[in-house]
């Protein structure tokens, strides 16, 4: 190409000679594999010109000029080649090929956005946290800051502050004894360094190995359980539209069929969601409602099927009639199922929820526990008191009214958040 385009001059002798002047400069420019590739359009130019004003008379200088700006123009439109293969080759040098980096930059790609969802929840978290924060570390802070020296007073006026916040009379003690223990071993004499081991004992208390709502072997069915009024059918809407959008197959059951409404209201989910659902007529009876949705969920190949189920709480034996019925149903008829049972309570309810989750623990075997409405208290102690004294891992809590504000519980997370780390 290059001999084409530099073959010009009326003397054939001298334009051979510059021909291979020229190209030899040029093969060091377009060698991509050459370290040492560090020659420029203007050394190349001179020296061209050096060789132009040695081979040619003064009467060829005006046509030699002409000629060496056209070798400008090569040189330029080469270099720009050749700085495209000088990126191109680097990248094939610290990687195997192209693909290798197109999935690098993919993955880094997820891992921020990852790292985004992560960051906005942490957020939504904190705000959902502003009511509970306010009644309990705010307060802390404020008793703290009143103390030079850490002493029994100190630690009964906490106790006072953990009670108040619905914490629970047992698990504040136990705290509170942690607490003890922790000062006299590490001869803590800053009333500030009892905020950090406070902190930690929360976080000690509400941290479970089984905390992560398992949903990734299918087909998963899940129950729902819980009083009426405590958020459960929005929850199962809410997790219908969480798990819908990561791609799962997901199949609702009306079972809750004695509250008026209940079945519209789950319906409305549904439709939100996008996703399917199984219902019968008002009054009907739940267990069959679960059945017709466990033989849906078979024949449709259902990755994940959520059920309502029946909120009266009359007495222990109508809750143990109707509940053990439809769990009979789901042993006899779906086995290869993963089951979750999550027990739904609304978190202002305060020690309320406490008994309602001892109640329902006695007559089922629950798995989880989902605390709504957690950004409408104050009194937010109700996390710890639920965990510690019913020893149920928290799987979800409900801090807004949107889909993402139904997030799943980390310990770490939440303590961060009601401690303003």
């Amino acid at each position: 190409m290059f001999k084409k385009l530099f073959n010009f001059g009326k003397k054939k002798e001298e334009n051979n000679a510059r021909e291979e002047l020229i190209e030899n400069e040029i093969e060091k420019v377009e060698e991509p594999n050459n370290e040492k590739v560090e020659v420029t359009k203007e050394v190349i130019v001179e020296s061209t010109k050096e060789s132009i004003e040695e081979k040619t008379s003064i009467e060829h200088s005006e046509e030699a000029i002409e000629e060496v700006e056209e070798v400008e123009e090569v040189i330029d439109e080469n270099k720009g080649i050749v700085e495209d293969e000088k990126i191109e080759y680097a990248m094939v040098e610290e990687t195997t090929g192209n693909e290798e980096v197109e999935e690098i930059v993919a993955v880094e790609s997820k891992e921020e956005d990852e790292i985004e969802k992560k960051v906005n929840l942490f957020d939504r978290l904190k705000q959902g946290l502003t009511k509970a924060k306010q009644g309990i570390t705010d307060k802390i802070d404020d008793v703290l800051k009143s103390y030079t020296k850490v002493d029994e007073e100190l630690l009964e006026e906490l106790e006072e502050i953990l009670i108040t916040a619905d914490v629970g009379v047992n698990t504040t003690m136990g705290i509170i004894e942690k607490l003890r223990n922790k000062i006299k071993e590490k001869g803590i004499t800053n009333p500030m360094d009892v905020r950090v081991e406070l902190k930690n004992i929360v976080e000690e208390i509400l941290i479970n190995e089984n905390s992560k709502l398992d949903v990734e072997k299918s087909p998963t069915i899940i129950l729902m359980v819980g009083v009426n009024g405590v958020g459960k059918t929005t929850t199962i809407g809410k997790l219908a539209n969480r798990y819908r959008a990561e791609g799962k197959k997901v199949l609702l059951a009306a079972g809750d069929t004695f509250r008026a409404a209940a079945i519209e209201q789950l319906e409305v989910w549904a439709q939100r969601s996008n996703v399917d659902i199984i219902k019968h007529q008002e009054g009907a009876d739940p267990g069959a409602v679960v059945f017709d949705a466990i033989k849906a969920a078979k024949a449709r190949d259902v990755d994940i099927l959520i059920c309502d189920t029946a909120g009266r709480l009359h007495n222990k034996s109508n809750l143990m009639n109707e509940l053990g019925k439809v769990f009979k149903i789901v042993d006899r008829e779906f086995p290869e199922a993963k089951r979750e049972v999550l027990l739904v309570v609304d978190a202002t309810t305060g020690q309320n929820a406490v008994a309602q989750a001892k109640t329902f623990k006695e007559v089922a075997d629950i798995t989880g526990i989902v605390l709504t409405k957690l950004d409408g208290t104050a009194k937010g102690g109700v996390v710890l008191a639920v965990k510690s004294e019913v020893d149920v891992p928290v799987k979800l809590i409900g801090v807004g009214e949107t889909v993402e504000d139904l997030q799943d519980f980390d310990a770490k997370s939440f303590s961060d958040a009601l401690f303003g780390n």
